[in-house]
């Protein structure tokens, strides 16, 4: 029997879908009016392990959304609770409606897939229920990320995870590993594709954008991990966060992200304690917290720090700010999320010499740099989108200052490639297509 164990560790969930051919049933109910439902997970069971996450009794004005409902033991309890509840899977059990019409559930059932639930199509929902499925998935990164995004509060990530008992001496416990199913591997199911370790699992949920992960029990089949999107509250007496020096993309070094991408910000913080770890360092955009994925110090009193954009940001500006260990809240850098370039609207109101500052000139034997002021740039203008031109050379743009004075300052350098050398005399400097502004060129 320990040999059959060791060689076939997986047994278990055959055994379970031989029941549920017999019973029909996956989950257990207790009716109203006395009456019960077996099915193979029994009503104790699902009881103790939603009984594992921190979710209230009284659930009264909240959202929630069931991924993978199945029969939909979840979505009926949380709409016991008082929420509104929504219940996914990526097909239509019947067994499902019938026991919604039974308990006069007024769960919204809907078939979607699970990497195609964003926010634009079910809204964002103050807890996330996701039980048992990520092991069902090919892209479980993916598919966390797509949980995260749609997670205002809270996310129940309940999942299969490797132990000892499935590889002896593996020494699971301690390492962030993942095994993959091609085939029926994980008790002859087509649909069981991934069994990760308790560290892989617990670094998923951080890498996939929560705040914290916290790993509230290993019960019997299963790993029960709280996901939130926010840091702890601070104290009301903890002290301020630390000075946030910029914030910007770790690619072109701009102000703009997209969300459908893998992006990364890299930011620089004011900081000269350089015993703080990667867990005390608390970035947070838009109010949502994220785990840095570096810290380091390069500069004397000055952090460091690279972080993934968190899912599910609405389009728009959003700010960056930074707690160190239990402070609160520092001072606040802009990015822009999913925005349109600016429109030409923008106009040049002066120039000068960016290392003299003599007005409508450049001395290229003194220095490459303009310097301009612009009136009306759009809030999300930065190095990248913003284009100006010295006769019918794109410059190359250093510096855009912050959305708040009337007219922004602008720097740029000027690279002298195609079409040419600058030539010496009378010129213009102009924004996009716009007017251009007289400009003397020296060399």
């Amino acid at each position: 029997e320990k040999m059959s164990q060791q060689s076939e560790p997986f047994n278990y969930v055959r055994r379970w879908n031989e029941e549920r051919e017999k019973r029909g049933w996956w989950h257990s109910f207790q009716l109203r009016d006395g009456r019960r439902i077996d099915g193979v997970c029994s009503l104790e069971s699902l009881q103790d392990r939603i009984a594992q996450f921190p979710i209230p009794q009284d659930l009264t004005g909240q959202r929630v959304l069931d991924i993978g409902t199945w029969d939909g033991w979840f979505a009926f309890e949380m709409e016991r609770r008082g929420a509104h509840v929504v219940a996914v899977d990526n097909w239509d059990n019947p067994r499902f409606r019938e026991m919604h019409a039974m308990v006069n559930s007024r769960v919204e059932y809907r078939q979607i897939d699970m990497y195609d639930l964003t926010p634009d199509r079910v809204g964002r929902f103050d807890i996330v229920l996701f039980m048992g499925v990520l092991y069902h998935l090919k892209h479980p990164l993916l598919a966390l990320e797509r949980v995260c995004a749609l997670t205002s509060g809270m996310a129940a990530v309940d999942s299969f995870i490797l132990r000892e008992e499935h590889r002896p001496g593996a020494n699971l416990d301690a390492r962030p590993i993942m095994e993959f199913y091609e085939t029926t591997e994980f008790g002859g199911q087509t649909d069981n594709w991934v069994g990760p370790s308790l560290p892989c699992l617990l670094a998923f949920c951080r890498t996939a954008g929560f705040a914290r992960a916290q790993l509230q029990s290993v019960i019997a089949y299963s790993a029960c991990v709280a996901c939130y999107r926010h840091w702890e509250a601070a104290a009301p007496d903890a002290p301020s966060g630390p000075e946030l020096l910029g914030a910007f993309h770790s690619t072109d070094f701009g102000m703009n992200f997209l969300s459908s991408r893998d992006e990364t910000v890299t930011a620089a913080v004011r900081c000269s304690d350089e015993s703080l770890k990667i867990d005390d360092v608390k970035p947070e955009v838009g109010g949502y917290g994220v785990r840095p994925i570096y810290v380091g110090f390069k500069n004397r009193g000055e952090m460091e720090v690279a972080f993934k954009l968190p899912p599910g940001l609405t389009p728009g500006i959003h700010e960056v700010r930074f707690r160190l260990r239990n402070s609160g809240p520092g001072t606040a850098r802009s990015v822009a999320v999913d925005m349109a370039e600016p429109d030409e609207s923008a106009r040049l109101i002066s120039v000068a010499d960016g290392t003299t500052w003599s007005p409508n000139q450049i001395d290229l034997g003194k220095g490459d740099s303009l310097a301009v002021w612009i009136e009306g740039l759009a809030p999300n203008a930065d190095r990248n989108n913003v284009r100006l031109y010295l006769g019918e050379m794109r410059l190359a743009v250093t510096y855009v200052e912050s959305p708040g004075a009337q007219g922004r300052q602008v720097n740029a350098r000027v690279i002298e490639m195609d079409p040419g050398p600058v030539p010496a005399g009378e010129t213009s400097v102009r924004l996009m297509d716009g007017p251009g502004l007289p400009v003397h060129v020296i060399h």
